[in-house]
């Protein structure tokens, strides 16, 4: 049986009686969950008590996050904040992504840092026309380029297309996952796992479907609302944009 921790603000339903509401309390044997009309009911924590999106679930109390000795605050990614400097002028390097989610996610966990260093990340909407868009960036030592390819696996479109980019001043990385979505922890969103979705159905839409969310749009508030730091990430995704910082912000 899956296991979630009953994190505040959690949505989930007893089966029972049919309440459905969002975690506000969890103790070592009960639950308390408030419904959107502001009414509250306390649970116990027993196997496959409630329902997750639809689906079996055993709550357990959240595992107490031990206390962070004092030092320096760190940024989203995880690096060390650099207090009291202004935001550099933007490079002549950019670092191109896939779409605008992709962009956004960058920007919620790297913003900091790429502030400081001169970034700026530029959606692709889509890699098909990659050779293109490189020779129409013509990088130059001074000018690198940095892009986040979705799907970068083994035989995929997207690593035959990357196959054909060869540029000292052009650098590809990618994560392996259908679309960045699936590069955020489902336990960060509060679901078990990503849901399959059969091939020829839109990714996105196939997720919404499964997991009983209205559009795409509201899901992908969920997916933007549950990143707060890289630890929300996979490190599949965390080590293609750390890489594609590093090779735009080197200096000549």
């Amino acid at each position: 049986m899956v296991e979630v921790e009953a994190e505040t603000d959690l949505v989930v339903e007893e089966p029972g009686t049919g309440f459905c509401g969002a975690v506000v309390r969890c103790a070592k044997d009960a639950v308390t969950l408030e419904d959107r009309h502001g009414k509250r009911r306390v649970f116990p924590l027993l196997p496959a008590g409630f329902l997750l999106d639809g689906k079996p679930v055993t709550l357990v109390r959240p595992v107490p996050v031990p206390a962070v000795a004092s030092g320096p605050r760190r940024t989203a990614s995880g690096s060390i904040a650099v207090e009291g400097v202004r935001a550099r002028v933007a490079r002549a390097g950019r670092i191109y992504v896939e779409g605008v989610h992709d962009a956004a996610l960058v920007e919620r966990v790297w913003g900091d840092d790429l502030r400081i260093e001169g970034v700026v990340v530029e959606p692709l909407h889509g890699v098909d026309d990659l050779p293109a868009v490189v020779a129409e960036f013509a990088p130059t030592r001074a000018r690198r380029l940095g892009v986040l390819v979705d799907h970068l696996v083994p035989g995929s479109k997207e690593s035959r297309l990357v196959a054909g980019i060869s540029h000292p001043h052009v650098l590809v990385t990618g994560h392996p996952y259908v679309d960045i979505w699936q590069a955020v922890r489902p336990a960060s969103i509060g679901i078990a796992a990503w849901p399959d979705v059969p091939k020829g159905r839109p990714w996105k839409e196939g997720v919404c479907a499964a997991l009983g969310v209205r559009d795409v749009h509201e899901m992908w508030r969920r997916v933007l609302g549950a990143v707060d730091t890289y630890a929300d990430l996979d490190t599949p995704l965390l080590g293609a944009v750390e890489r594609l910082i590093d090779f735009v912000t080197v200096e000549d």
